[in-house]
């Protein structure tokens, strides 16, 4: 029969061997934002229409908007996990009423967002509401 105390000690070892896995391990660190590439809008298409609406950042932040009718640009400011958005010139295209009120709620809620999650090619942007975006990758 075993001794307590060669029980003990080997519960002592393996609690540490646990312990040291556990720190050499790091913490999933916060992937990069997506300078320098297309996202588009994790949406279905509205109703008579095949856009949808996409973000174009270059790598100092600048933004080229497709939204579902108006286009524009504007900016982001990144640090860590905060973002921050500031519309520019929008180009007014003549377009269906719906269409303009959600180009309107998108720049909105784009302008709301306070922070921003991406987990592989999936970008969520985070304020008032959550906006998803897909990382265009062809």
């Amino acid at each position: 029969m075993m001794s307590m105390k060669r029980i003990l000690n080997g519960g002592i070892a393996a609690l540490a061997l646990v312990a040291v896995a556990v720190v050499a391990v790091p913490a999933e660190a916060q992937e990069e934002f997506p300078f320098g590439f297309v996202m588009t809008l994790d949406a279905a298409r509205m109703p008579g229409s095949k856009r949808i609406p996409s973000i174009e950042v270059g790598d100092n932040g600048e933004v080229i908007l497709e939204l579902w009718c108006d286009g524009g640009k504007g900016q982001f400011s990144v640090a860590g996990n905060t973002i921050v958005f500031v519309p520019g010139a929008m180009e007014n295209r003549s377009c269906a009423p719906e269409r303009a009120q959600a180009d309107k709620d998108l720049l909105a809620a784009l302008g709301e967002m306070t922070t921003w999650h991406r987990q592989g090619d999936q970008v969520t942007f985070i304020g008032s509401k959550s906006l998803r975006f897909v990382i265009n990758s062809n």
